[in-house]
């Protein structure tokens, strides 16, 4: 429960509405009393006699509250009002209290729920805003460990789950409290005899609430962990929709849909019994005990019809309070495991951060350097021992085969992963020197997967930066990718689809290379950034980069070699290590692996027979 509250108060705003949801639900609770203690009143056979023959209700209600004013603070309230009102008829003066007393209880009723929503859904709001804001400073290798399920799933659901279980919270550790003490003291003011019932009531509520939450918070915790599974499924599903359909594996799919949706069912029966055993034995022993009071108080007592209708009423709210606390509980404890699976990521600190005095990178002057750079991922070291350099206006090639960590150097660079060991430097100083944001600014990057978002191409293209249109249509020109926007509807306003399902493969690729060369960075990365275009659009924008060249640094990693042929020199990596550099003859000279893949990939280009 302390996870929640903390959930509720990360914004010092929330303090006020809780205090203000408070208020209200304590105004509620002397409104519920109010409407008791009113029902008490109009039932007293002497009062329901009077209003029979028309004759004025004071005098005898005077004398009814008389009786009763040292026993219930509430009918004094009513006797002294009605002291002051003996020349009005009754019905006036009976129609008034009750349309007060109505008022007072609705306008008390809407302001308690409407304040308590309202702190909900401001809840919400906040933690799935510091949720996203927090993830987005989290490095990649937090991403490699979470699958976008369960990520998605806690922004959504448990925000959801939290804010809803805080309402609960409101109502049962403020509300019901705040009910059962008003109405207790209520009651002893009735009759103390008969309220001693309510103690041997209590034991026999508390015990199965306690238990019951227990098993409520196991189950939740486990279905909530199950939904993970499930909803990681369904995102697979519909990732890989066309790979499925070409293997004609649907049934494989359905199995798997299938074992995680049943799992699911499993566990909300199980979490739904849990839940719902409590009202059914919460009722069962209210039940008992205000069949013993009525017999009680009646029989030894000898009790008034009126007091011993009040005394129940006021028994009953407080027993509806605890039996809705134990309703409310059980969604409690599915908000408290919420709360753990999401402070579980908004407890994690950045691995990387900037230092205090990181200072800003506003260009790129010299040369990039990376010294004896190790890398690890886990347990297995992914670079050992990297040492090269680029120099600014160079084009810098990376080759090796596949899994030997190219992709791993040029995301170390822009620190998306923190080096183990060695050092990258710009201009002398190590990366960590400069701010991110600074230091990000001044590479654009194209990977062989390109991000798109669902918007028109041209917010794609300048990626919520500030360019005007010339200059996104003059990137998308030199990226051959105005040749499809000019046959789209609206050209550069259209929309998008989601993940640029919309368009071609070859068609995202070259929307992210307008969207890197719009951004005018002095540093260019392309990882594998023509891998799925044709030859001649790969010739063209290799030629667009080509006019670039001295312009911008280049770092080109690319299995075609065709494309890096006029690169200034080539790093030759496998294994994690450099194995070589230089230029394309250097390196078919002195490197054997490096001759190999040249004359096996670059002669099946040529569709000439390969000799090794």
């Amino acid at each position: 429960m302390l996870l929640l509250l903390k959930a509720a108060l990360r914004n010092k705003k929330h303090l006020s509405l809780l205090l203000f949801s408070f208020l209200a639900l304590g105004l509620l609770t002397i409104a519920n009393a109010l409407e008791i203690s009113a029902l008490g009143v109009l039932i007293n056979a002497e009062t329901l006699g009077q209003l029979m023959s028309g004759k004025p209700l004071a005098a005898t209600n005077i004398e009814f509250l008389g009786q009763h004013q040292h026993t219930n603070p509430l009918q004094w309230i009513i006797h002294r009002v009605q002291e002051q009102m003996g020349s009005v008829s009754s019905l006036r003066v009976l129609i008034g209290i009750l349309v007060c007393v109505a008022i007072f209880k609705a306008i008390t009723l809407f302001w308690s729920r409407f304040m308590t929503q309202l702190m909900a859904i401001r809840v919400s709001r906040d933690l799935r805003q510091q949720y996203f804001e927090h993830i987005q400073v989290l490095p990649m290798s937090f991403y490699q460990k979470h699958n976008i399920g369960s990520l998605s799933s806690r922004v959504v659901g448990d925000a959801g789950q939290i804010a809803t279980s805080i309402n609960s919270i409101l109502t049962n550790y403020l509300h019901t409290p705040f009910t059962i003490m008003i109405t207790l003291v209520l009651c002893f003011f009735i009759s103390w005899q008969l309220s001693m019932v309510i103690f041997f009531g209590i034991p026999m509520i508390v015990l199965p609430i306690t238990f019951l939450a227990k098993r409520v918070k196991r189950a939740s915790r486990q279905l909530q962990s199950n939904q993970e599974k499930f909803a990681s499924v369904l995102i697979d599903f519909l990732a890989g929709i066309q790979t499925v359909k070409i293997f004609a594996m649907e049934s494989f799919s359905l199995k798997k849909y299938k074992e995680q949706n049943d799992r699911m069912a499993v566990l909300e029966s199980k979490a739904a019994k849990y839940g719902l055993l409590t009202r059914p034995i919460l009722h069962m022993i209210t039940t008992l005990c205000l069949a013993s009071v009525v017999l009680y108080g009646l029989l030894t007592l000898k009790l008034t019809v009126s007091d011993l209708i009040v005394f129940c009423g006021l028994l009953q709210l407080s027993y509806e309070a605890i039996k809705k606390f134990a309703d409310e509980n059980a969604n409690i404890q599915r908000g408290v495991v919420a709360a753990e699976r999401m402070f579980e990521v908004l407890n994690l600190r950045p691995e990387i951060e900037d230092k205090k005095d990181a200072a800003q990178l506003t260009g790129f002057q010299d040369k990039i350097e990376f010294e004896n750079v190790w890398f690890r991922y886990h347990d297995e070291w992914i670079l050992k021992n990297v040492s090269f350099t680029i120099r600014k206006g160079e084009t810098v090639a990376i080759v090796g085969p596949t899994g030997s960590g190219k992709s791993t150097i040029v995301q170390l660079l822009p620190r998306l992963y923190e080096v183990q060991q060695g050092q990258i430097r710009i201009d002398g100083k190590p990366v960590d020197a400069y701010t991110q944001r600074s230091l990000r600014d001044q590479i654009a990057f194209v990977s062989q997967k390109p991000f798109l978002f669902c918007d028109t191409i041209a917010a794609n293209i300048a990626f919520g930066r500030n360019f005007s249109r010339e200059d996104i249509q003059q990137a998308a020109k030199k990226a051959h990718a105005e040749e499809f926007i000019i046959r789209q509807p609206k050209q550069y306003d259209s929309m998008l689809a989601e993940a640029g399902q919309n368009l071609s493969g070859g068609q995202q690729q070259r929307l992210a290379i307008a969207r890197a060369l719009v951004k005018n960075a002095p540093v260019l990365v392309l990882d594998e950034a023509t891998s799925s275009l044709d030859a001649i659009s790969e010739n063209r924008i290799h030629s667009a980069i080509s006019a670039l060249h001295g312009q911008v640094t280049q770092i080109i990693i690319a299995h075609r070699l065709g494309t890096i042929e006029n690169a200034d020199r080539i790093i030759f990596i496998d294994r994690g290590e450099k194995i070589a550099e230089g230029s394309k003859e250097e390196l078919i000279q002195s490197c054997e692996q490096f001759r190999l893949m040249w004359e096996m990939l670059y002669r099946t280009e040529k569709k000439e027979p390969a000799e090794v």
